[in-house]
């Protein structure tokens, strides 16, 4: 005879509880119809909606879970793990960060939707984790008596809505930001999201908290840096003894993965563009004097102003007066789409390799804003925690290759963009100003790249004028500025 097991549950209408009895057999939960239903404290009647009481899941039978890759998007099947923050046998509660993949495009933080203990991770340390393959398994909290009760959360009427929706439409967030609304009593419905397609950000949840309260989170705390021990005046350093090298290394293969997969997959269609160059220099002397008086003042307000906002706002003051220059053209190069936005990308060299992020219609914003932005991204590429938001959606590109070193470069466009700009090293040399006379000037040479399809190299040389006279100039873009 199969095992069966008895449980109550009770249950809250209109102020009476109610109580009714069901059986478990195996797997399968089965509803005893009872005739009469017992109210404490009212006469007895007939009941004939017992369906709406009972509400089963996995969790409640304490089943192990496979906790699978869900899709992040952007047409992403396969990620690579970069970090776990569990182990086997730690507990784990809903949205507690399980571990960190990253894919071709940016790194994403996996979050927990149950509650439980890790019985199984399925994947290593920079091994390849599959889009709906299991990532973990969690024993979800079991019954543990053989009776017990179960509070019901009444049903929530198709007319109403949840925090989760608005006007019937989802709201877009993070499970991190959900958790951070919900330790703060925040309904989501109730605040204006900022992100692409009106994401709901950390920031949002921060700003619409310090508007209800007046609460500021305090800062992290820093770790103290310890000072090195002083080096002991009396102390003799050894003198090494030399010893010929020896060669002990071996060749090893890896699979190329992560940023460099998607290096591998744009500089592939890179090569179907024909390119067209044109190099120019440019005279830096008089930005180098403002950026030098506004230095102070943009490190007062805790930006850190480099070079790049002023490049970035002439080329788009230049974009508005070139638009095909800002456009994209489809596979077959039968259309083009000339973009709204001058989503600029920066091309970034970090740990993890060369990442693109891109900042956001540059064409409304001010020089200062443009630098914060840079600043953070910067942060975030450091640190390898750029979203996929702050990676896509590029319409032209700079790269600062200067900062690392060299004069010229031959820049590849970056698909579906037709135009890209690469920045040499600033150097003193010696020119002649209209007097004839020798000075010294602050020189800068850029390397410009276009797809020859559809941008002829007359327009390419009139935009690359343009851009080299706002920074000759810097008081020239005062004029076109909006």
């Amino acid at each position: 005879m199969a095992a069966v097991r008895v449980i109550r549950t009770w249950s809250q209408n209109a102020g009476r509880l109610l109580c009714v009895h069901y059986f478990q057999t195996c797997s399968h939960v089965h509803v005893l119809k009872p005739k009469y239903v017992c109210f404490f404290g009212y006469p007895s009647f007939k009941y004939s909606h017992p369906h709406q009481l009972l509400k089963t899941t996995a969790a409640l039978q304490g089943q192990i879970v496979q906790f699978k890759l869900s899709d992040i998007g952007e047409g992403i099947r396969e990620v690579t793990v970069k970090e776990w923050y569990v182990k086997e046998g730690d507990t784990v509660s809903q949205f507690d960060s399980i571990c960190e993949v990253q894919s071709d495009k940016a790194s994403v933080t996996i979050t927990s939707r149950y509650d439980g203990v890790i019985k199984k991770l399925y994947y290593n340390l920079d091994d390849i984790a599959y889009v709906g393959k299991p990532l973990v398994d969690i024993e979800t909290e079991a019954l543990k008596d053989s009776e017990e009760d179960v509070v019901e959360t009444p049903a929530v009427s198709h007319d109403e809505h949840t925090h989760q929706e608005i006007k019937g439409q989802k709201t877009l967030a993070t499970p991190a930001v959900r958790r951070l609304a919900m330790e703060n009593n925040i309904k989501l419905s109730e605040v204006v999201g900022s992100g692409k397609d009106g994401r709901i950000l950390k920031e949002d949840i921060l700003n619409f908290l310090e508007k209800q309260t007046g609460a500021i989170l305090p800062p992290s705390p820093k770790a103290e840096i310890m000072p090195p021990p002083p080096k002991p005046q009396d102390r003799t350093i050894p003198i090494p003894i030399s010893k010929p090298p020896v060669f002990t290394g071996q060749d090893r293969t890896e699979p190329i993965k992560g940023f460099h997969k998607a290096m591998v997959k744009t500089m592939s269609a890179t090569l179907k563009i024909p390119h067209f160059g044109y190099c120019d220099e440019v005279d830096l002397t008089e930005l180098v004097k403002l950026r030098e008086e506004l230095k102070p003042i943009a490190f007062a307000r805790g930006v850190k102003l480099s070079f790049m906002p002023f490049f970035l706002k002439a080329a788009s003051l230049g974009l508005l007066q070139f638009p095909i220059l800002n456009a994209s053209v489809d596979e077959n190069c039968q259309n083009i789409t000339y973009k709204a936005s001058h989503n600029i990308g920066i091309a970034m060299d970090t740990e993890q390799g060369l990442i693109v992020p891109n900042v956001k219609n540059v064409q409304i914003c001010s020089v200062f804003e443009i630098a914060a932005e840079l600043n953070r991204l910067q942060k975030l590429g450091s640190a390898g925690q750029l979203g996929t938001t702050d990676l896509t959606g590029g319409t032209f590109t700079l790269s600062n290759i200067g900062s690392i070193g060299g004069t010229y470069a031959k820049p590849m466009i970056v698909p579906p963009e037709v135009a890209i700009g690469a920045l040499g090293s600033i150097k003193a040399l010696p020119r002649f100003n209209e007097k004839g006379e020798v000075y010294k000037a602050q020189i800068m040479n850029v390397s410009w790249s276009a797809d020859h399809r559809i941008i002829d190299g007359a327009t390419m040389s009139r935009f690359s004028n343009l851009w080299k006279s706002y920074l000759e100039n810097p008081a020239f873009m005062l004029l076109d500025l909006k």
